[in-house]
């Protein structure tokens, strides 16, 4: 674990990827096309608890239908920054049998914790189920699902946090999309 001091030090020697305007251009253009597929169907959109809260609240914020919301909550990552076996934290409440479902995620890495949650969803009998990342990191190491029905923004293959994506624990709440130095990945 780490404490405040040395994630404020990460944050300082860390590179910015993408600033605030470029993450909300991607979450306007995001928002267009969920709303071209999404509008008239009475979707229950499921935010991935903890790294989709930001992004979830962002798009929301930019969606002009009606909706619902619930949360679904498992991770492979906890405070680490490498992925292990997916720990199932919560599941909806809300009933996914015959319901149109957008998964909204902060990071699409290797994706297996969001090809979980997919045919979890599957499982439950949705009529459809579409995934939205804000970012898509890039790399060849994908296992999981190799790419997001909506993506805002791709990023290195380096460790980055920011704007929902933590940094073992700490740094959501910064408003761009940083990359940590190698040293602190």
């Amino acid at each position: 674990m780490i404490d405040a001091k040395y994630a404020q030090a990460v944050l300082d020697r860390a590179d910015l990827i993408f600033n605030q305007t470029e993450i909300e251009q991607a979450l306007d253009r995001m928002a267009k096309q969920i709303e071209t597929d999404f509008a008239s169907t009475n979707p229950l959109v499921l935010c991935l608890m903890t790294g989709g809260l930001v992004a979830t609240s962002e798009l929301l914020l930019r969606l002009g239908f009606v909706l619902e919301l619930d949360y679904i909550h498992a991770t492979r990552y906890g405070h680490d920054t490498q992925g292990t076996d997916l720990k199932w934290i919560a599941k909806p409440r809300k009933s996914l049998k015959g319901r149109n479902v957008l998964v909204i995620d902060d990071i699409l890495d290797e994706g297996q914790t969001l090809a979980a949650i997919l045919q979890y969803c599957h499982q439950q009998e949705v009529a459809s189920v579409k995934s939205a990342v804000l970012v898509e990191k890039e790399h060849d190491r994908k296992n999981g699902i190799s790419s997001a029905d909506y993506t805002g923004l791709i990023v290195p293959d380096r460790y980055v946090f920011g704007f929902g994506m933590d940094y073992k624990g700490y740094l959501r709440n910064v408003p761009g999309i940083y990359a940590a130095k190698a040293e602190d990945e």
